[in-house]
């Protein structure tokens, strides 16, 4: 088995397998200035969004560990943050002094102290310009597999996915953990009916009273709003893929963990600490589910979907898997790994495990996958209270 990929090396000892430069607004309102220095500098990415104007203090302390969260990540070689006013609700001064605790470069500009748009623009592209040259001469080196985090998400999933695709990627998760690498999988929504078992695969008491409390949380909000999860159906797509109970949504979806042991719980963004496979309380919307992973350190995320999705992120590959025959040519545009044959009994799920798992070192090590080609960027964070 593959022990090592290439990587960028960082100066706290974490890997990325890209090497971007991270231009972040602050808020919703600095979104223009940061997409305006995207287009005129080559080699940025920028992390748009919709928050950061007035929140409750909940939500404005999701966003800022989202935001300092993705600008940690590893595959982020350098950022510029980009703010209104100093008296933002995620000031610019505080998110960067977050995010340069990794000793990463990173420069900050502020639009009411540069004279408004059109200044902060002109700055932003010297900075970013400047922070390019810094981080372009860096190269890959031989790490070993320990130094990855893994995201396994599933979405748009239909009855190949629990029988053939979620399975086969479990088995590559299972791999991913006894190679030392840690593996985060999330959506809260997607485990109801299948809480018992992952209790019983919960490294201590600890643990799986913080997975059931993540899973009590989260009704309590949908009876609070006049519904009830529990034998109810999955989302349209869903049903329309085969679907008919979240029950047996969950079965399906727990199985692209793998088998290992459930060595913590983390909040929606939240950071891991130790190795092996740990679960984020997070909701299924897709592309929050994703933002929250970037967050917590995730290089790499593996998306299994039936029914097909585009999915992609402003900082890691987002890996897609079908094992629909139909979906894989219907989606051909979007799907890296057709695992067809796994339901047609052609290979096994041990086999297409295998195969996913060097297809995910190749991909650390450089390799583009069909989201990046395509230029797809979402982004989006989860929020608890409701806009003023």
């Amino acid at each position: 088995m593959i022990d090592h990929f290439m990587g960028y090396v960082r100066p706290n000892g974490a890997v990325g397998i890209r090497n971007h430069v991270l231009v972040i607004p602050t808020s919703v309102n600095a979104n223009h200035v940061a997409m305006r220095i995207q287009k005129l500098v080559s080699g940025t990415v920028a992390l748009t969004h919709e928050h950061g104007g007035i929140q409750d203090a909940v939500d404005a302390v999701r966003t800022f560990r989202i935001l300092a969260g993705v600008g940690s990540n590893p595959n982020v070689g350098a950022v510029l943050v980009v703010g209104v006013r100093e008296e933002d609700t995620i000031p610019a001064a505080a998110l960067s002094s977050a995010i340069a605790s990794t000793g990463k470069p990173i420069r900050t500009i502020v639009m009411e102290t540069c004279g408004g748009t059109i200044r902060a623009i002109e700055q932003g592209i010297q900075l970013a310009q400047e922070l390019v040259r810094m981080i372009k001469d860096e190269t890959r080196q031989a790490v070993g597999v320990e130094k990855l985090i893994i995201g396994s998400k599933c979405g748009g999933s239909d009855t190949t996915s629990g029988l053939a695709c979620n399975p086969a990627l479990g088995e590559a998760m299972d791999l991913m953990v006894q190679a030392g690498g840690s593996v985060v999988f999330s959506e809260t929504t997607e485990i109801i009916g299948a809480e018992h078992i992952l209790v019983q695969r919960a490294r201590s008491e600890a643990v799986a009273d913080k997975l059931l409390f993540c899973v009590n949380r989260f009704e309590q909000a949908v009876a609070h709003a006049g519904a009830d999860m529990r034998g109810g159906n999955p989302s349209p797509g869903n049903i329309a893929g085969g679907l008919t109970t979240i029950e047996e949504k969950s079965l399906g979806c727990i199985s692209k963990a793998g088998t290992a042991t459930l060595e913590g719980v983390v909040e929606y963004g939240e950071p891991i600490t130790g190795k092996g496979l740990f679960f984020m309380d997070s909701p299924g919307n897709d592309i929050e589910c994703v933002s929250g992973m970037l967050a917590l350190g995730a290089q790499l995320v593996c998306f299994t979907t039936g029914r097909g999705t585009p999915t992609g992120s402003p900082v890691a590959p987002v890996v897609k898997l079908c094992a629909n025959p139909r979906t894989s040519q219907r989606m051909r545009d979007n799907i890296d790994i057709d695992l067809g044959d796994v339901l047609l009994g052609k290979t096994s799920i041990e086999q297409a495990g295998q195969s996913i798992y060097e297809y995910i070192i190749s991909v650390a090590s450089g390799d583009k996958v069909k989201a990046e080609i395509l230029g797809h960027r979402e982004f989006s964070i989860n929020r608890v209270a409701v806009s003023h």
